[in-house]
């Protein structure tokens, strides 16, 4: 018998996908504890509908951060800091100033966990940032830290 599981089941499967099990493990186990419905209908016609609505959004989300790519290939972003003797700065450049700088220099706005730096700057110099738009679209961003006159 075709199921569709309404939850994720351990060794079964995810919630959405159709599996095909015993008639009574169907009915004596999925069905009176609402994990799982026949597959056949309209059950089976919403979720079709649900698949196709998702793949369209992943489409627009993968398109956005193709768009976001190409605005960010080829740029830097300065940052200007205090700095001390040896081009030490007394603070650190983190995530967040990276994506607040992205955001007022390159008008994009982005969010700091997507900046892929993986400990603070802490001197003056220029670095090659990773920017993880999607989880098959990143970008490396050049980012001049400069002291402050």
């Amino acid at each position: 018998m075709k199921v569709i599981l309404l939850k994720d089941i351990a060794n079964q499967g995810k919630q959405g996908d159709v599996i095909t099990v015993a008639d009574g493990y169907a009915r004596n186990y999925l069905y009176p504890r609402k994990l799982a419905v026949e597959a056949a209908g309209g059950p089976l016609k919403n979720l079709q509908i649900k698949n196709a609505l998702e793949d369209r959004r992943a489409d627009k989300l993968l398109q956005s951060a193709n768009a976001t790519k190409e605005q960010l290939t080829e740029k830097t972003v300065t940052l200007r800091v205090k700095a001390g003797e040896n081009s030490r700065l007394y603070g650190r450049v983190t995530s967040a100033d990276i994506a607040a700088a992205i955001e007022k220099d390159l008008k994009v706005k982005l969010d700091k966990r997507k900046v892929g730096l993986l400990d603070p700057i802490k001197s003056v110099g220029e670095y090659a940032v990773p920017i993880k738009l999607h989880r098959d679209v990143s970008v490396d961003l050049k980012v001049a830290v400069v002291a402050e006159a």
